[in-house]
């Protein structure tokens, strides 16, 4: 059976919190933790991954459409009562407006609501490492779609409410087993005020997504071919 690294990724408050899956087959032997400072260290991981996924948007539109991008519309379709957690990301002139709100609303050609203007600086980072070609090995996710993959439905729950935290770790524990990560341990070693408990379910989601696309089960959104935007990057969401 074939044996490859799989990884997931989610930003977090100290940067990139990436989770790595061994796989021989479908079965994981291993699991490893990792926090990167910046995205670039993303796209060197040692371990050479052969897919990521990763919760950043990948391929932009130059201005602002009702809805976000078809993969952002085409996801909240899907996830029903967990719609709220897709948002449309700033259009790719609004990058270039740095830490200037009104400039980058401007750029945008419409308003940047709240949960997008928090992750601007991230998706500018990530946009300058990523190139057509990186694209084959690093795609873009999100955890709701990755655990609706899991439970084939949405979750019922909110993530940051403890009754989402049980529904989302009870289907990674399904998965991963005994190689599922102690919380409160990763907690102790990096400091709350670098990782938040829905990241580190987030990033393990994420790497089973990678797992999936390697394989061949992966899913994405649109079922159809995107355009590419004009980066040559291609604006899709798989799960």
């Amino acid at each position: 059976m074939a044996e490859a690294w799989y990884a997931g990724v989610d930003g977090c408050r100290g940067g990139w919190f990436v989770v790595l899956l061994h796989c021989r087959g479908q079965a994981v032997t291993a699991l490893r933790q990792r926090l990167c400072p910046s995205f670039a260290e993303v796209v060197e991981l040692p371990e050479r991954p052969v897919l990521t996924a990763v919760d950043i948007p990948i391929g932009l539109l130059e201005r602002a459409t009702p809805g976000g991008r078809p993969c952002d519309r085409a996801a909240r379709r899907l996830l029903g009562a967990r719609k709220s957690s897709v948002f449309p990301p700033p259009a790719r002139p609004a990058l270039a407006a740095g830490t200037d709100y009104r400039a980058a609303v401007a750029a945008n050609g419409a308003g940047i609501s709240l949960p997008a203007w928090n992750i601007l600086a991230r998706i500018r980072e990530t946009d300058a490492c990523l190139s057509p070609a990186l694209q084959a090995r690093i795609r873009e996710s999100h955890p709701e779609l990755a655990f609706l993959s899991l439970a084939d439905r949405p979750l019922r729950h909110p993530k940051r409410c403890p009754a989402g935290r049980e529904e989302r770790l009870a289907l990674l524990g399904q998965r991963l087993g005994e190689h599922l990560p102690a919380l409160s341990a990763l907690r102790d070693r990096y400091g709350k005020d670098q990782l938040a408990m829905d990241d580190v379910l987030d990033a393990c989601a994420l790497a089973l997504v990678a797992e999936r696309i390697g394989r061949g089960a992966g899913r994405r959104l649109p079922e159809e071919e995107a355009p590419l935007d004009s980066r040559g990057l291609r604006p899709e969401i798989w799960y």
